[in-house]
């Protein structure tokens, strides 16, 4: 089975329990939504290929489903500079991801770990620097491997063989790359809250006297006169 289906069903699982409510919650993805995006990467990616003409092809699990839920979640974030910014992260992915395909050997065995995984990595962290929110990282996550694969599948100077769009574990790219995207979201958001409400809060607060403390000396002083005032 493929690392991105048993990733997705792992995932299914997870918020089965309500293990990833909140994650969801700041993504703006209810559980249903999210069930059915996880179901339709999974049938999809054993479904025929649609074929596209001219010797290409698009999976739909790897390349349809991924496409449909990035343009879902830009069409209802609630700011324009944040659907901006989302696609915007999800080009400069995907050019990266493609270059580095070009430049780094692709091929099983020529690295430490398998290419697709490697590129999944760089995507997932590419996507987190630019793509900024939770949401907006994990659009450049997926949609980034995507036009990654786009951009290979016709090449710089034109196709000569047969490709499938979203087919040659590519589902596991869009995976891997969207789980790191936010993980890395979630925890660098995570450690920046503590650290705001640990040693930071905590010189601030031996700055700055108590509110309460500033209050009672300015109450003081106006009570005194009133009670000088009452008295003549």
């Amino acid at each position: 089975m493929p690392v991105g289906v048993i990733l997705l069903i792992l995932i299914a699982v997870m918020i089965y329990f309500g293990l990833l409510q909140r994650v969801l919650d700041r993504m703006r993805i209810t559980d249903s939504m999210a069930i059915i995006f996880i179901g339709a990467m999974i049938v999809g990616s054993f479904l025929p290929n649609i074929p596209l003409g001219s010797r290409m092809s698009i999976n739909i699990g790897g390349g349809v489903i991924p496409i449909v839920i990035a343009i879902y979640l830009i069409a209802t974030s609630d700011e324009d500079i944040e659907k901006l910014r989302s696609i915007i992260a999800s080009i400069i992915t995907g050019i990266t991801v493609y270059i580095a395909g070009k430049v780094l050997p692709a091929e099983p065995g020529t690295m430490f770990i398998e290419p697709i995984i490697a590129f999944s990595i760089l995507a997932g962290i590419i996507a987190y620097v630019f793509g900024r929110s939770r949401r907006g990282a994990f659009i450049a996550g997926i949609l980034g491997i995507t036009i990654s694969d786009i951009i290979s599948a016709f090449g710089v100077t034109g196709r000569t063989a047969s490709t499938t769009i979203g087919g040659a574990g590519i589902l596991d790219a869009v995976v891997i790359s969207g789980v790191i995207a936010v993980g890395l979201c979630e925890i660098v958001g995570e450690t920046g809250e503590k650290l705001k409400g640990g040693s930071w809060a905590v010189k601030k607060s031996k700055k700055e006297p108590p509110k309460m403390n500033v209050l009672l000396k300015h109450d003081e002083p106006k009570e005194e006169g009133e009670n000088d005032e009452s008295s003549k």
